[in-house]
């Protein structure tokens, strides 16, 4: 067996099954590319959910990490440490939000948020007790824990967990007529993602999140995004939400806020929202530990700059260019996407979005599929354009068998 061989094997053997990786075992990376333990390259064109935006062994963010490890790296919010203000008002400053309640996951994120729509409600809103109500969209991913799957639409996510928990009613996405209806004087919040990544990358109709902010407004609702996965220069923009002039009232960040070295994740909002919590109400050990906020403080920086959310803007016209020439030709049914980020639906005669997957690895470049014959591009924003060139050019030729 080749050291490939050998070593999903084990991981076959010792691991359990809750993914199903493509066959390639990565030894080292930098930048836009991986290498695995055979000494073969691959073009990376996922970005890990674009938790790397910045790419692999980004300098300023491993030389950022590393001095902080020789500072500290732990202290559990029991006491205080010199990172974590600074990061809480800098993060805070480039959402335009006034506090930060940091975490460690996404999905701890989404956790949060709906524990603090929550706590709103009753404390400020005055929902009776027990009674809160969160709409979300159909289509939705928003992490893998029990809440978050009890509102999920896809079987695989749901299927023999439950009981389910209850509270949260489901509206088709892009749909503000279906959300209208379903607010009652419980609703406490609206939990969208600005574009649906697992979904396909798909992108709302113009409009639809200045109306959820509109309608929002109206009703005393909270309008939370979940920007962890289109947040943070991955569209174009800081935040996705920006390509409609919406503000929502609380952010969820994570992947990028780490910059791919270490899971960060926060949620973002007003006094007047993440003041309702007291001492002892929520928390978690490594939730704004030192070596986390270290690192996502040059996050921030780099953001800062607008270079990355530039780069997302010119690569990112490029790329859906190149895709939306293959539509229609009878190997790309649809391209969607904002920024550099694109849900590509193949036609199904040709493949599943795995096995095009898996063609493409051949060939050296590794991307992501989701449901069907779709297939996910997301590089880092630090990909060069001659880079990025020869992937559409690998795609071009697996589709053309």
């Amino acid at each position: 067996m080749s050291t490939t061989e050998n070593a999903i094997a084990s991981a076959e053997a010792h691991s359990a099954h809750n993914y199903h990786p493509l066959p390639v075992v990565v030894a080292t990376a930098d930048g836009a590319w991986m290498t695995d333990v055979e000494g073969r390259r691959y073009l990376d064109m996922l970005a890990g959910y674009s938790a790397l935006n910045f790419g692999h062994g980004n300098r300023r963010l491993l030389d950022a990490a590393r001095a902080q490890l020789e500072r500290v790296t732990l202290t559990s919010r029991a006491f205080h440490h010199d990172r974590f203000a600074e990061f809480c008002t800098r993060l805070a400053e480039l959402c335009g939000m006034e506090m930060v309640l940091p975490m460690n996951t996404g999905a701890e994120a989404v956790e949060t948020a709906v524990k603090t729509a929550r706590k709103w409600g009753y404390r400020v809103k005055g929902v009776p007790d027990g009674m809160a109500k969160i709409i979300v969209a159909a289509d939705n991913f928003h992490g893998r824990t029990t809440t978050v799957i009890s509102f999920s639409t896809d079987p695989e996510a749901r299927a023999d967990f439950g009981p389910y928990t209850p509270g949260f009613e489901i509206v088709p996405y892009g749909d503000l007529t279906a959300m209208r209806e379903a607010m009652t004087e419980n609703t406490v919040a609206v939990l969208l993602e600005p574009i649906q990544g697992e979904a396909g990358v798909l992108v709302p109709p113009p409009g639809y999140l200045a109306g959820v902010r509109e309608l929002t407004r109206e009703r005393d609702v909270l309008f939370i995004a979940d920007e962890i996965q289109s947040g943070l220069g991955r569209t174009g923009k800081t935040f996705a939400c920006e390509h409609e002039g919406v503000v929502p009232d609380m952010y969820l960040l994570g992947k990028a806020l780490g910059g791919g070295v270490v899971p960060v994740s926060a949620v973002v909002s007003s006094a007047a929202v993440l003041g309702v919590y007291r001492p002892g109400e929520h928390g978690s050990t490594f939730g704004g530990n030192p070596l986390a906020c270290a690192v996502a403080l040059e996050v921030i920086a780099m953001l800062e700059t607008g270079e990355y959310q530039q780069r997302a803007v010119e690569l990112g016209d490029h790329l859906h260019r190149e895709l939306g020439l293959l539509v229609g030709g009878g190997a790309v049914r649809a391209v969607r996407g904002r920024g550099l980020w694109a849900g590509v639906d193949i036609e199904p005669a040709l493949g599943t979005g795995r096995e095009i997957s898996e063609r493409l690895m051949e060939r050296r470049v590794l991307v992501k599929d989701t449901h069907g014959s779709t297939i996910r591009i997301a590089p880092p924003l630090v990909i060069g354009k001659e880079d990025l060139d020869w992937g559409l050019e690998q795609l071009r030729e697996v589709l053309r068998g």
